[in-house]
């Protein structure tokens, strides 16, 4: 059985734009390419209804993700990150997407320079609980995606994210994993991927220098096998930070190209991909 392969749109806008994604369709489509997963930066510009035709034309899968901006605290006002939460989910649900991934729990770049308190794991979890709920109201999963020490101190690791949602209880929210972050915090993939197993619902597979996949530091023999061992069966999505919009790029320290010739990302980066997974037993598309 072939796991969705999943492409996000930074390798090719730095906003959702079909006019400049439509082009490259039959491209990405021979590549495998069966999802797309559009960045939900300002979710009133979302045009659902161009978007979920977009995906009937071409028979592919939509999903959306974001990070919170910096003016919500969910520990301090939980109801200004549900508020700003509403609309994505109404989003999600309207282009058809199974749920909401990335960093839905706090604000990429903001930490405190210190390990979380128990007062910002308890605020957390009780804010999790209430956006799982809305969440489910729209009928989608939640998604949470453990980023590395400099962009959030709150959820770094596949077990750190595994136990917040058994304290929860929550039965819709997925771990989202990140190979860049991985590549960073876990002590191995085998026990990142190895922890975070009962819940893992996303994958995004990134360079260790959020480039061209195989042209980077970061082991995909490693990365594949450890996968592979936990039979995994959910998307798997190439994210580089090819293009970038303007609002997140101070928070991801993006500011200078990923790749020398951007369109590697797609040509030379996907190939790999499909390469590397397949000798360790994975299909992908």
């Amino acid at each position: 059985m072939a796991n969705t392969f999943g492409l996000h749109t930074f390798a090719i806008a730095p906003v959702w734009d079909i006019a400049r994604i439509e082009p490259q369709m039959e491209q990405l489509k021979a590549q495998g390419i069966g999802l797309l997963e559009i960045p939900l930066l300002r979710p009133s510009e979302i045009d659902t209804g161009a978007a979920r035709s977009f995906a009937d034309r071409h028979d592919i899968e939509l999903i959306a993700s974001l990070g919170l901006p910096a003016t919500i605290d969910v520990i301090e006002q939980p109801q200004d990150g549900l508020a700003f939460l509403e609309p994505a989910f109404r989003v999600c649900a309207e282009i058809g997407s199974f749920g909401l991934a990335g960093v839905t729990y706090a604000t990429l770049g903001k930490t405190t320079g210190r390990a979380p308190t128990q007062r910002e794991i308890d605020g957390t979890c009780r804010f999790l609980e209430k956006a799982a709920a809305l969440a489910k109201s729209y009928k989608l999963k939640l998604g949470i995606e453990p980023c590395n020490r400099y962009e959030t101190h709150l959820i770094n690791t596949g077990e750190a994210a595994a136990n917040i949602i058994r304290r929860t209880g929550a039965d819709n929210i997925f771990i989202h994993l990140d190979t860049y972050h991985m590549h960073i915090e876990e002590e191995s993939f085998s026990s990142g991927f190895e922890a975070a197993a009962p819940f893992l619902g996303y994958l995004h597979v990134s360079e260790a220098n959020r480039g061209v996949p195989g042209q980077g530091m970061l082991n995909w023999a490693a990365c594949m096998n450890a996968l592979a061992n936990i039979d995994y069966r959910g998307p798997v999505t190439l994210e580089s930070m090819n293009h970038v919009d303007v609002d997140i790029a101070g928070a991801l320290a993006i500011w200078r190209p990923v790749a020398k010739r951007p369109a590697d990302v797609v040509e030379v980066g996907l190939p790999f991909l499909r390469d590397i997974a397949h000798q360790a037993g994975i299909l992908l598309g």
